[in-house]
């Protein structure tokens, strides 16, 4: 990839990561962004980092070994997105946030850790799928990148419980456009829970996995 292609790459995380900020999904410093690149390494947000004041070129990029190239030092949370990377091939790039709903959810004491949202939209079984829950871990812990390692390969996203989600994408406006539609659809099930709501069916669920598959 030319150096003139890794900028592009940073100005549109800087894009997307300030879209983010603006509507509220996430605050202060908290969430990261990552992007893979052809050589095997990332372009990572910076640790501290306001993601809707990202400087492009502060941005860090990585090789193959995590190994900082240039840019300030990455997200302490690093090893989460190198943890889904080395399960999903497939995926090009990751967002963590601590969007509120959806960390809401990830706090409520009778969630399904199996699948934490049920499937109430095409849409978000389109884009997320079944969202199991990875038990709490203190932020920065390495245990924490070996359970979201034990359920990447079978998930494109995953809730942290008491944290918030982690959401691999293709590219980075599905993983950006797969977060969304999690966080809308968990302020959809806080909004229905006491109500019985009905949800898709298994057999409306596995049409919708065979005709629009994931990544």
């Amino acid at each position: 990839m030319s150096t003139a292609d890794r900028n592009r790459l940073r100005e549109r995380i800087a894009t997307l990561g300030r879209s983010l900020f603006d509507r509220g999904l996430t605050m202060g410093s908290s969430g990261n962004i990552s992007v893979r690149l052809e050589d095997g390494g990332w372009l990572m947000t910076p640790t501290n980092a306001c993601l809707g004041r990202l400087d492009p070129a502060r941005i860090s990029q990585l090789d193959r070994d995590g190994r900082l190239l240039d840019g300030d030092a990455p997200t302490k949370e690093s090893f989460l997105h190198r943890a889904m990377y080395d399960e999903r091939p497939q995926s090009g790039a990751i967002v963590h946030l601590h969007s509120t709903h959806s960390v809401v959810v990830s706090c409520l004491p009778d969630v399904d850790p199996r699948d934490c949202i049920p499937p109430l939209t095409a849409y978000y079984v389109m884009r997320v799928g079944r969202l199991p829950l990875v038990p709490y871990h203190v932020p920065g812990d390495p245990a924490l990148g070996d359970a979201v390692r034990g359920l990447a390969g079978r998930h494109s996203a995953v809730l942290l419980a008491n944290h918030g989600p982690v959401v691999a994408g293709r590219d980075l406006d599905a993983a950006v456009y797969a977060t969304e539609e999690l966080e809308e659809t968990a302020r959809l099930h806080l909004l229905l829970r006491g109500h019985d709501p009905r949800v898709l069916t298994p057999e409306q669920v596995a049409e919708l996995e065979a005709r629009f598959p994931r990544d």
